[in-house]
This record gives structure tokens, C-alpha cells and sequence, in this order.
């Protein structure tokens, strides 16, 4: 799986960790920084990792930042992104399941490492389940 990976400096460490992991885990990784903790603006990283996942050059997105907050509203701005903002393997899990998320949020100063780790190996061993939640999903774009 290919999976376009952006944030912001607060998210920088985990970024570099999850990209390591993901390679662990045999997936590509587009990375669009930021490659350092120099103060950035989120945006200018994350509408990056929305266009990837958009045009179908990856799979999957994650964002992070601080809040996870930022990241999130700035993906989904994007009529086709289905950001989630998760703090624990279980949202992660539903946030695919049920609704179907292409991106997974991540707010690296109120969860720990560990967590951060979990979630991304369950957002990407999660499959869709269809059926009810399919009509649901069909609804959330305004566009």
C-alpha cells in the first residue's frame, strides 16, 4: 500500500517514527514533510497528502499535528477526503470501518507514541464494511 504521510513541526517526531514503521510493515511512503521541527504552517503539508490520496497516487493518508485538529479540518476540505481525528485504536478501527476514512489524523501531544502506532497498524488492517454505512458515507460530501 502507498501512503502519503504530512503534518506540522509539533507532529515532525511522529511522522519520522511512523514513517520507519510503515516501512517496517512493507508500505510506500510519500513523505511531504516537514522535515525538521522548524515552525511550519500545517496546511502548506497536509493539502499535499489530500491531493495524493484524492488523484490515487496513494492509498491512505495521516496527518499530525499538536491537536490533530488543524490537520483534519485542512484535509477535509477536500470533497473526497474523509479525515478522522483519532486518539485511540478503536475510533481507529470505526473511522475505517464504518465511515470509510482515507485519511487518519493524529494529535501527537495528547496521545503517546505507542497509541500513535496502533492506530495507524489498525486505520490500514481495517477494511471498510459497506452495506449501511455505505449510504451514510455517500452522504457526508457536499459537493
Amino acid at each position: 500500500m502507498t501512503i502519503s504521510i504530512g503534518g506540522d513541526h509539533a507532529g515532525f517526531e511522529y511522522k519520522e517514527k511512523i514513517i520507519s514503521l510503515l516501512s517496517d510493515l512493507g508500505h510506500s511512503v510519500i513523505d511531504h514533510g516537514p522535515f525538521s521541527e522548524e515552525s511550519v504552517d500545517y496546511p502548506d503539508f497536509v493539502k499535499p497528502v489530500a491531493k495524493t490520496v484524492t488523484e490515487g497516487q496513494a492509498d491512505l493518508g495521516i496527518v499530525i499535528c499538536g491537536s490533530g485538529n488543524g490537520v483534519a479540518m485542512t484535509a477535509n476540505k477536500f470533497p473526497e477526503i474523509r479525515a478522522a481525528l483519532c486518539w485511540n485504536t478503536e475510533l481507529a478501527g470505526l473511522a475505517r470501518g464504518h465511515n470509510n476514512a482515507n485519511v487518519l489524523a493524529i494529535p501527537a501531544r495528547f496521545i503517546n507514541f505507542d497509541v500513535a502506532a496502533e492506530m495507524v497498524k489498525v486505520f490500514l488492517e481495517t477494511d471498510f464494511e459497506g452495506g449501511r454505512h455505505q449510504r451514510r458515507v455517500e452522504k457526508i460530501s457536499c459537493s
